[in-house]
């Protein structure tokens, strides 16, 4: 029979897999993508919520590059909140609960009318190379599929093993089968695993909850959606609930410790830092008496509530005692409990900034696989790899976004140059320039790249140049038009004067036509000129750096008073910049000066 190929098969049918998978056929590739089960593509394996605290910027900067998560979240929401509503612009982030099986179905129906993608149901086991180059991909079914380029977005399927109690069994997801023999595959081409650990908490039916015992948490009156071009129709949205664990819980938990996986040595990989299992927390906090516990629904037309906090892998019997114990959830009937699962991931310093293997060429990977946790960093990764993949069999440049660009620039970076041993998790304090890498200014800083590449829509693009017509209209206004002997832009700087205020007293703002997105950011970068200034210089500077090229063949051995562990660390990484380089973990200001010169004598002409 004859093989079928493509230019690119992707592998995985999650968040980084459908954004990968998308991004290549709309730019003209011939792409396949290769799922254990088509009916669970794009499925919210955790927790059906998208955003969040720096993750909403990513899902913004994903619309606004052509990606597709942005939309089909806010098709699916059910409930908005801006996160940091009371606090600067720069840590504002939009949230959404999602409803579950809507998400799904909503990017299911965007891949199945994919032109240039076909959907195949079947489990990769090996990666097919021709020398150094990959080939293709061969499945459990014994079907080969050949193709220029793959991507691999495995999620936590790679060897996955599930621990519920003492209880152990292989498996991707709670019903679904590990890929078992494609880490093997990966480990002789030489390329060199890790293991990881997630969880997931217990579903409840929200019928019996108690809910005069539940503080409610309601969904913004007016909602700020993810896709740039969403429009302002009403939103009724549905309400979450808060409530929290007890010391009396806490001391179950401690009581039975030893039957807890990852404290009996059943578990030995290492779990996220910042959403821990609850037996983790009650361990490295003993001082506090309880901990938040959101319940959260997991759709209009059901009655699952996922209980956000909670995540566990202890045995059945002692998750309904902690389950049971929480105000409002004494008589809560439980519908799946939580569960733990390691898996096998690809420390990322073995990845290029394209995303691209250092050690096969063509292979890329984005996700879980490279040592990530949440929807979000996933879908971000699948955009860029997709994108990359597809460019470079076009021959055409790769994109490599900055950390002063986009949050997806400094993930990739942070992934590439530092590496992993815990699930990566993007956060605002983890962006130098966030005041530059705002959720509202996604659009004015990623469209122009996503237009470059083929991805953004003339419709988009013209809406993007109307809103930036719109803010230089307002700026002028501001730095001409005068009042009291001031002009509007010094008396916006004033922390009590907001644009609407000023519009009431300035006739010549009022007649202005600007939406109020383009007003809002408006307001923003005049209040904060001052700050927005001083890191536009840093981003300079450390722009000079990234300018810098580092030879991708440079033989640090011999490069003169350069530290042992300075030539090891930059002969493994090889950064492509003297900037990326000085972010190695172990590379001092003194090495970056050592680099420096050596670059300037090499490039000197000889005498």
């Amino acid at each position: 029979m004859e093989e079928p190929t493509f230019d690119i098969v992707v592998v995985g049918g999650g968040h980084a897999g459908c954004e990968s998978a998308l991004a290549a056929a709309r730019l003209g590739a011939r792409t396949a993508l290769v799922t254990i089960r088509k009916d669970r593509i794009a499925e919210m394996s955790c927790n059906p919520a998208i955003g969040g605290l720096a993750k909403g910027q990513i899902v913004r900067e994903i619309d606004a590059l052509g990606g597709e998560m942005a939309r089909v979240a806010d098709a699916a929401a059910i409930q908005y909140r801006l996160l940091n509503r009371s606090k600067g612009p720069a840590v504002q982030s939009p949230r959404a609960q999602c409803d579950r099986r809507g998400y799904a179905r909503a990017m299911q129906k965007v891949l199945q009318h994919q032109e240039n993608l076909s959907i195949i149901e079947d489990a990769a086991a090996e990666i097919l190379t021709h020398g150094d180059r990959v080939a293709g991909v061969r499945c459990e079914s014994g079907r080969a599929y050949r193709a220029r380029a793959v991507v691999l977005t495995t999620g936590t399927f790679l060897r996955g093993m599930l621990h519920l109690g003492s209880r152990t069994w292989s498996g991707g997801r709670f019903d679904e089968p590990a890929a078992e023999r494609l880490s093997g595959s990966l480990q002789r081409l030489g390329v060199r695993l890790g293991r990881l650990k997630t969880g997931t908490p217990p579903r409840v039916d929200g019928r019996t909850l108690d809910y005069t015992r539940l503080t409610e948490q309601a969904s913004d009156p007016e909602p700020v959606r993810f896709a740039f071009d969403s429009g302002g129709e009403p939103f009724d949205g549905v309400s979450c609930w808060l409530t929290r664990t007890t010391p009396a819980i806490h001391e179950a938990i401690l009581a039975n410790l030893d039957r807890s996986p990852l404290y009996s040595g059943q578990i030995t990989s290492i779990g996220p830092r910042y959403c821990p299992s609850i037996e983790v927390k009650v361990v490295r906090f003993p001082d506090r008496d309880h901990h938040l516990v959101f319940l959260e629904p997991e759709g209009r037309d059901t009655h699952v509530v996922y209980c956000n906090g909670i995540a566990t892998s202890v045995p059945e019997d002692v998750q309904d005692r902690i389950v049971h114990g929480i105000p409002g959830m004494e008589g809560a009937k439980i519908l799946r409990y939580g569960y733990a699962i390691e898996y096998d991931f690809v420390p990322p310093t073995q990845t290029q900034a394209t995303l691209e293997s250092k050690v096969v060429s063509g292979l890329y990977l984005a996700g879980q696989i490279n040592g990530t946790s949440g929807y979000e960093e996933a879908a971000g990764q699948g955009l860029l790899a997709g994108i990359n993949a597809a460019r470079a069999l076009a021959g055409s440049e790769p994109v490599v976004l900055r950390r002063d660009q986009a949050y997806i620039g400094v993930l990739v970076d942070d992934l590439v140059t530092k590496g992993t041993e815990e699930p990566y998790r993007m956060f605002t304090s983890l962006a130098e320039y966030r005041l530059l890498l705002r959720h509202d200014n996604a659009d004015r800083r990623l469209a122009p790249v996503g237009r470059e590449v083929g991805l953004v829509s003339d419709a988009a693009w013209s809406r993007v140049r109307e809103k930036e017509r719109q803010i230089a209209s307002a700026r002028a206004v501001l730095r001409c038009v005068r009042r009291g002997g001031r002009t509007l832009d010094s008396l916006l700087r004033r922390p009590e004067v907001t644009w609407q205020t000023l519009v009431g007293e300035a006739p010549d703002l009022a007649l202005l036509d600007i939406s109020d997105e383009a007003a809002r950011q408006v307001e923003i970068e005049t209040k904060y000129a001052g700050y927005l200034s001083r890191q536009e210089a840093q981003v300079q500077r450390a722009r000079r750096m990234e300018d810098r090229p580092m030879p991708p063949d440079m033989d640090y051995s011999r490069i003169p008073h350069l530290r042992t562990e300075a030539r090891e660390k930059l002969a493994r990484i090889r950064p492509r910049s003297l900037g990326q380089a000085g972010r190695i973990a172990g590379i001092g200001p003194a090495d970056q000066a050592i680099l420096m010169i050596y670059l300037d004598a090499s490039s000197a002409p000889a005498r």
